[in-house]
């Protein structure tokens, strides 16, 4: 149909594809949000050691530490705020408005942080800051993940998702590498005094200032043609009502698919850097997560092109089940020794790379593109929240009193949640087609059912 026959008819004119630098300045744009919410999040847990004293004062270095580990809680706990309000504006208002508000209170919170005096200088007022810049961080790593996957997978191809997916997990690791790369040289520029006064402000100015470059880079973005299409139009896009209601087995699905992401995440991420800021010597756990980071950044794209290949669900049920047999002795055999935090720390990172690669591409088959974005947004933003939150103080608590193997063993049973929820995704035993919450493999190869081609 002409441009002209479709005007006759009263249908609006197909909407011209983007050249091949607009689309990848586009993908870009969206998957460095991760980079920035990377970044600050593992600048938190590595120089949290070091201004924990600053707000709040305490003569148990581990008494500080667990007052700043319970604002890291709140600010995940926060998370469901951030994937109900981004998520419906993203479905309501565009996948663009979504991404730009959810950057500005990423941004906003990391420059509070930089600028926000200690216990000495304001009082409680110093903690009540960072609680307060934790919890716009919060409600943004809620909405920022969802809105950012739903751009992601409606402009990705279809046989290529666990790829595009996979850009999270290396922009994630990016950030991580450049925080902990910036950690390590500080630490060797700096004394300990300068460290502790000052230098431990340098990442969250740093990370305001990236953000404010990504904000300026995504108000350029163009909306998704899917939302175009198929959302903009819908009465009932980003319902949180049709979602609760029409949509039950699918938010259930999605809690089981994230409870390991959001636990690992909430602890390996955070914790274990801290702890291995007192376990060795300084600057060594800087080193290590550089290692770890690096290593992911050069092994990201093949990963991502083997998922594609073996299929998403088979990739992350072997992810699961390597990461609960490793993850948690390393874990427990950590020590101050570089090996010991390597193996550690890298168990979990993995686990998360692989989970991050495949879970846009499951999570974004089974709800429909209206209810996109809120539906990956609510129950990934609850599970990592509830999970995520209660992590960090738990490990540390545990830890404190010797009962870390309790610890682990909660957090290998909350990433092999995945085996449960590939039966349910497939209708369980014998369900067949019928039932199914999810498309086959060969349906997501070959682009999926006839009625969502067009959307992905």
């Amino acid at each position: 149909m002409t441009v002209s026959t479709a005007a006759a008819h009263g249908t609006p004119p197909p909407t011209p594809r983007p050249s091949r630098r607009a689309h990848r300045r586009s993908v870009a744009a969206t998957v460095v949000g991760n980079f920035v919410e990377s970044f600050d999040w593992l600048a938190f847990g590595l120089f949290a050691p070091l201004f924990a004293a600053r707000f709040f004062p305490s003569s148990n270095p581990v008494t500080s530490l667990l007052g700043v580990f319970a604002v890291l809680g709140v600010g995940v706990l926060v998370r469901p705020v951030g994937g109900i309000l981004l998520g419906r504006l993203a479905d309501r208002r565009g996948r663009k408005p979504a991404l730009l508000l959810s950057i500005s209170l990423m941004t906003a919170g990391s420059l509070l942080i930089a600028v926000t005096p200690g216990y000495q200088q304001i009082g409680l007022l110093a903690p009540l800051l960072l609680l307060l810049a934790r919890i716009a961080q919060g409600i943004s790593h809620g909405g920022e993940w969802p809105a950012a996957t739903a751009y992601l997978m409606e402009v990705a191809p279809a046989h290529r998702k666990c790829l595009y997916g996979g850009l999270f997990s290396l922009t994630t690791a990016g950030g991580a590498f450049t925080a902990s790369l910036l950690g390590a040289g500080l630490t060797g520029t700096l004394s300990e005094a300068a460290m502790a006064s000052w230098g431990w402000r340098v990442p969250f100015l740093v990370g305001g200032l990236f953000g404010v470059a990504l904000l300026l880079v995504r108000n350029r973005l163009a909306e998704t043609e899917v939302f175009q299409r198929e959302v903009r139009g819908h009465a009932a896009r980003g319902s949180l009502r049709l979602l609760l209601s029409g949509h039950r087995r699918q938010v259930l699905l999605a809690v089981l698919f994230a409870a390991g992401l959001g636990t690992v995440g909430g602890s390996w991420t955070s914790v274990v850097p801290a702890m291995g800021q007192r376990l060795a010597g300084p600057g060594t756990m800087f080193w290590v997560v550089v290692c770890v980071t690096g290593t992911v950044m050069v092994v990201q794209v093949p990963i991502g092109l083997l998922a594609d290949r073996v299929g998403a669900d088979r990739f992350l049920v072997c992810a699961a089940l390597v990461f609960a047999a490793l993850g948690p002795w390393a874990y427990l055999n950590m020590t101050g020794t570089f090996l010991s935090l390597l193996l550690a720390y890298g168990s979990g990172v993995v686990y998360l790379m692989s989970a991050t690669t495949v879970l846009p591409k499951l999570l974004s088959e089974i709800f429909p593109a209206q209810l996109r974005a809120l539906g990956m947004g609510l129950p990934y933003a609850l599970t990592s929240a509830v999970l995520g939150g209660i992590a960090p103080v738990s490990a540390t608590y545990l830890a404190d009193r010797g009962a870390s193997g309790w610890f682990t063993a909660a957090v290998a049973g909350m990433v092999l949640l995945v085996l449960p929820a590939m039966a349910l995704a497939r209708g369980g035993s014998g369900g067949g087609q019928r039932g199914r919450v999810m498309p086959s493999s060969r349906m997501a190869v070959e682009g999926g059912p006839p009625s969502e081609r067009s959307v992905l």
